[in-house]
């Protein structure tokens, strides 16, 4: 936990730098500019300097939506380790293959090379099978009590590997939307000062940076938020996916081992 809370804050960090030196350096480029020392008035076929010109507040908002691209980046990297490196519906299969035939050898074998939660889950579960099989001291229900603890002890180390930086996605939403917000007001109190400043006949370049502010706020804030939602949903569903896969996995695992030792008791 301590290395993925490294991880975010120096993500966050990186992510807010370098969108204010997007804004400064690429947006704000002096060619961009009919007047380049000032950087006030852009060229009117220079998109750039417009959305320069929607001031500091869309710097933040392109750090939020390059700290929302390298989250997504992050949870695609990490869902895909937690698959694993083969097919996972085909491991599933051979797995439950070799446990029906008694083979725990293979069957730990198999998940060593699957790698990923949900073999971690049932490498954990077949070797505590396979250490107390011989222990003539439990009794079957106890057996598999102890394989099912375990299971689930390993399973609530992993789901929340597969969960995490979710709610950073979802942060990211609302943030982006309010702080778009916050640059469409200011933008629009620009415009409203110009107006008041010119006594009703406010200068086109003073009243155009304002809206100009106002719009490119909103149209940052909105995206950032679409993507980080789009997202967030995306994974919560495979996560979702997987659980109920380790859930399933768990469960003939358990059906398995309890037919085998009842009938060995048979």
């Amino acid at each position: 936990m301590k290395k993925n809370s490294t991880f975010v804050a120096v993500v966050i960090f990186l992510s807010l730098i370098l969108g204010w030196a997007i804004w400064n350096y690429f947006l704000g480029a002096p060619s961009n500019f009919a007047d380049p020392l000032i950087r006030e008035h852009p060229l009117k076929d220079s998109t750039l300097g417009k959305m320069y010109s929607g001031g500091f507040i869309v710097g933040i908002l392109i750090g939020l939506s390059i700290m929302a691209f390298s989250f997504i980046v992050e949870r695609f990297i990490s869902l895909s380790k937690a698959k694993g490196k083969k097919d996972l519906d085909q491991f599933l299969k051979n797995a439950g293959k070799y446990l029906d035939e008694g083979n725990l050898d293979a069957a730990l074998d198999l998940c060593n090379q699957q790698k990923g939660s949900v073999a971690n889950i049932l490498r954990a579960g077949i070797s505590r099978y396979k250490a107390i099989s011989h222990n003539d001291m439990l009794t079957t229900e106890q057996k598999v009590e102890e394989v099912k603890k375990t299971l689930d002890e390993v399973g609530m180390l992993e789901t929340p590997l597969m969960e995490q930086n979710l709610v950073i996605l979802s942060t990211l939403a609302s943030i982006s939307t309010m702080v778009g917000l916050l640059g469409t007001v200011k933008g629009m109190i620009t415009s409203f000062a110009a107006l008041g400043d010119s006594g009703g006949g406010a200068a086109a370049s003073q009243l155009s940076i304002g809206i100009s502010e106002a719009l490119y706020n909103t149209f940052l804030g909105i995206f950032t938020a679409i993507i980080a939602i789009v997202f967030y949903n995306f994974f919560t569903n495979k996560v979702d996916k997987f659980t109920y896969v380790i859930d399933e996995a768990s469960l003939n695992l358990l059906e398995t081992i309890k037919t085998r030792f009842i009938a060995k008791k048979a």
